[in-house]
Protein backbone atom coordinates (compact mmCIF):
# COMPACT_ATOMS: atom_id res chain seq x y z
CA UNK A 1 0.00 0.00 0.00
CA UNK A 2 1.75 3.64 -1.12
CA UNK A 3 2.11 5.89 1.69
CA UNK A 4 0.71 9.63 2.40
CA UNK A 5 3.57 12.10 2.32
CA UNK A 6 3.40 12.69 6.01
CA UNK A 7 3.62 10.31 9.17
CA UNK A 8 3.44 10.21 12.94
CA UNK A 9 5.21 7.56 14.69
CA UNK A 10 4.16 7.39 18.70
CA UNK A 11 6.48 5.22 20.23
CA UNK A 12 7.65 3.45 23.36
CA UNK A 13 10.03 0.56 24.46
CA UNK A 14 7.10 -2.01 23.66
CA UNK A 15 5.26 -0.62 20.66
CA UNK A 16 5.53 1.87 17.94
CA UNK A 17 1.96 3.26 15.96
CA UNK A 18 3.12 4.64 12.87
CA UNK A 19 -0.27 6.90 11.19
CA UNK A 20 0.71 8.21 7.77
CA UNK A 21 -2.01 10.66 6.51
CA UNK A 22 -2.93 13.51 4.79
CA UNK A 23 -6.27 15.74 5.17
CA UNK A 24 -8.90 13.18 4.34
CA UNK A 25 -7.02 9.74 4.76
CA UNK A 26 -5.07 7.75 7.26
CA UNK A 27 -3.30 4.53 7.59
CA UNK A 28 -2.59 2.75 10.73
CA UNK A 29 0.73 0.50 11.03
CA UNK A 30 1.65 -1.26 13.86
CA UNK A 31 5.10 -2.69 15.39
CA UNK A 32 5.61 -4.65 18.45
CA UNK A 33 8.44 -5.61 20.58
CA UNK A 34 8.99 -9.11 19.68
CA UNK A 35 10.08 -10.04 23.40
CA UNK A 36 10.18 -8.48 26.22
CA UNK A 37 11.97 -5.06 26.87
CA UNK A 38 14.72 -5.44 29.97
CA UNK A 39 15.72 -2.36 32.52
CA UNK A 40 19.51 -1.83 32.79
CA UNK A 41 20.13 -0.57 36.33
CA UNK A 42 23.60 1.22 36.53
CA UNK A 43 24.67 3.33 39.43
CA UNK A 44 25.20 6.94 38.90
CA UNK A 45 26.55 9.23 42.01
CA UNK A 46 25.69 6.28 44.45
CA UNK A 47 21.85 6.40 43.59
CA UNK A 48 20.30 3.58 41.71
CA UNK A 49 19.33 4.72 37.61
CA UNK A 50 16.88 2.72 35.43
CA UNK A 51 16.58 3.41 31.77
CA UNK A 52 15.11 0.92 29.14
CA UNK A 53 17.66 -0.94 27.08
CA UNK A 54 17.06 0.03 23.18
CA UNK A 55 16.23 -2.72 20.66
CA UNK A 56 17.63 -1.96 17.45
CA UNK A 57 16.24 -4.68 15.82
CA UNK A 58 12.65 -2.85 16.50
CA UNK A 59 13.74 0.20 15.64
CA UNK A 60 15.20 -0.60 12.34
CA UNK A 61 11.42 -2.97 12.02
CA UNK A 62 9.82 0.71 12.61
CA UNK A 63 12.13 2.66 10.17
CA UNK A 64 11.37 -0.08 7.30
CA UNK A 65 7.44 1.31 7.71
CA UNK A 66 8.44 4.93 6.77
CA UNK A 67 10.23 4.08 3.54
CA UNK A 68 8.17 6.80 1.34
CA UNK A 69 7.33 9.32 3.88
CA UNK A 70 8.08 12.89 3.21
CA UNK A 71 8.00 14.43 6.73
CA UNK A 72 7.81 12.56 9.83
CA UNK A 73 7.46 13.42 13.64
CA UNK A 74 8.66 10.93 16.06
CA UNK A 75 6.42 11.63 19.83
CA UNK A 76 6.26 9.22 22.82
CA UNK A 77 6.32 9.49 26.26
CA UNK A 78 9.45 8.48 27.94
CA UNK A 79 12.94 8.23 25.65
CA UNK A 80 12.49 5.61 23.63
CA UNK A 81 11.40 8.91 20.64
CA UNK A 82 14.89 9.70 21.36
CA UNK A 83 16.45 6.45 21.26
CA UNK A 84 14.68 5.42 18.14
CA UNK A 85 15.91 9.04 15.98
CA UNK A 86 19.47 8.20 17.28
CA UNK A 87 18.94 4.86 15.73
CA UNK A 88 17.35 6.70 12.50
CA UNK A 89 20.85 9.48 13.04
CA UNK A 90 23.04 6.03 12.89
CA UNK A 91 21.86 3.52 10.36
CA UNK A 92 19.05 5.03 8.80
CA UNK A 93 20.28 8.51 7.74
CA UNK A 94 17.89 9.17 4.65
CA UNK A 95 15.11 8.73 7.17
CA UNK A 96 16.29 10.83 9.63
CA UNK A 97 16.51 13.56 7.72
CA UNK A 98 13.11 13.82 6.96
CA UNK A 99 12.07 13.61 10.53
CA UNK A 100 10.92 17.26 10.99
CA UNK A 101 10.16 16.97 14.90
CA UNK A 102 10.08 14.74 18.02
CA UNK A 103 7.33 15.99 20.83
CA UNK A 104 6.37 14.50 24.50
CA UNK A 105 3.24 13.04 23.55
CA UNK A 106 1.39 10.50 26.75
CA UNK A 107 -0.79 7.65 25.05
CA UNK A 108 -2.92 9.33 23.00
CA UNK A 109 -6.07 6.99 21.51
CA UNK A 110 -5.26 7.08 17.40
CA UNK A 111 -7.97 9.78 16.62
CA UNK A 112 -6.37 11.77 19.42
CA UNK A 113 -2.87 11.09 17.74
CA UNK A 114 -4.32 11.80 14.08
CA UNK A 115 -5.63 15.14 15.11
CA UNK A 116 -2.02 16.10 17.21
CA UNK A 117 0.04 15.39 14.01
CA UNK A 118 -2.84 16.98 11.21
CA UNK A 119 -2.11 20.24 13.43
CA UNK A 120 1.47 19.86 13.81
CA UNK A 121 2.20 19.56 10.15
CA UNK A 122 -0.43 22.17 9.43
CA UNK A 123 1.65 24.68 11.38
CA UNK A 124 4.63 23.55 10.47
CA UNK A 125 3.60 23.87 6.38
CA UNK A 126 2.24 27.50 7.43
CA UNK A 127 6.21 28.42 8.37
CA UNK A 128 7.25 27.18 5.09
CA UNK A 129 8.22 30.10 2.73
CA UNK A 130 5.64 30.68 0.01
CA UNK A 131 6.54 30.24 -3.87
CA UNK A 132 4.20 32.01 -5.61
Amino acid sequence: MPHHFHAVVWIDHHEARILDFNADDAHTTAVQLKHAASRGHSKLGGRASWRESEDTDYFDEVAANLDGIGEILIVGPANAKLGFLKRLQTKHAALAGRVVGVETVDHPTGGELLKYARAYFEKADRMLPQID
